[in-house]
């Protein structure tokens, strides 16, 4: 496995900087029995460390300006399924702080609240940041392409209540074209960023290699494995439309158990 060792700069005999991973990693087959077991394994993982604040934290301050946004400009109000829906396309890296819970108890270290955090301290943190970045910039790419969809299916009206939006949608023609042409596209955003993040920052966190290797490890993944893939795409869909229901409130379980399931998934898919 080719390495390659940088060095801090400044005082003589400081500490080495991380060992950066120029390898590429080994692609398993993985199965559907695997997706079942990462899923159990994220819940032990909870259960032995609860982190449901972690995601209430900074989910409901977000939560709750989206609902302003659409309270003072009945303009956004087509956008409220889109935002709810696109929390699958971020999930991924408002969970990065998660992995490095699953990290230690897997190593049976210490599981204190601020082991959250750690991946402040990690020298992978910019590649981390940048391909987050491209998530959130995947995440507006898909609020604007359902804004457009909108538009070509219903037209410029703007509805004035969360009410008439629903009632719009689930009782006329135009409103069943825009559910179908706007679940194929939210599909596709789906899977790009699935494909591109899957294990992604895992793999940033635990080998400190670069954003294109990682992003490449994970294509990799998703093509070698497309049955499991689908299947961990349909759990992950399931389990926020179930946490979403009563008011977002079971998010609090929900991503945290994705969040520790998506490292179970990275050790089984990468070898």
């Amino acid at each position: 496995m080719a390495i390659t060792d940088t060095f801090q700069s400044g005082v003589a005999g400081g500490p080495p900087a991380a060992v950066v991973d120029t390898s590429k990693p080994d692609v398993r087959v993985i199965s559907l029995q695997d997706i079942k077991d990462a899923v159990n394994k994220g819940i032990e993982d909870f259960s032995a460390k609860p982190t449901h604040l972690f995601i209430l934290v900074p989910l409901y301050p977000f939560l709750a300006f989206c609902a302003f946004l659409f309270a003072g400009n009945k303009a956004l109000l087509p956008l409220i399924f889109p935002v709810a829906t696109g929390l699958v396309l971020i999930g991924p890296f408002i969970a990065i702080g998660l992995y490095e819970f699953s990290h230690r108890r897997e190593r049976g270290l210490d599981l204190s609240w601020r082991n959250a955090f750690d991946f402040w301290h990690s020298p992978a943190l910019p590649n981390v940041m940048f391909l987050g970045v491209v998530l959130v910039a995947l995440f507006f790419a898909w609020l604007m392409a359902a804004m457009l969809i909108f538009v070509w299916t219903i037209g410029r009206y703007e509805p004035q209540t969360i009410v008439e939006v629903g009632e719009l949608l689930f009782t006329t023609s135009a409103g069943w074209s825009l559910i179908i042409f706007g679940n194929l596209v939210g599909l596709g955003f789906a899977l790009a960023a699935m494909s591109i993040s899957v294990v992604s920052f895992p793999m940033l966190l635990d080998r400190n290699c670069s954003v294109a290797r990682a992003v490449h490890t994970s294509v990799r993944v998703v093509a070698k494995n497309p049955v499991p893939m689908a299947a961990w795409g349909l759990v992950v869909a399931a389990s926020l439309f179930v946490g979403a229901l009563p008011l977002f409130v079971g998010h609090a379980v929900v991503i945290p158990v994705l969040a520790h399931a998506t490292w179970h998934l990275y050790r089984k898919a990468v070898a």
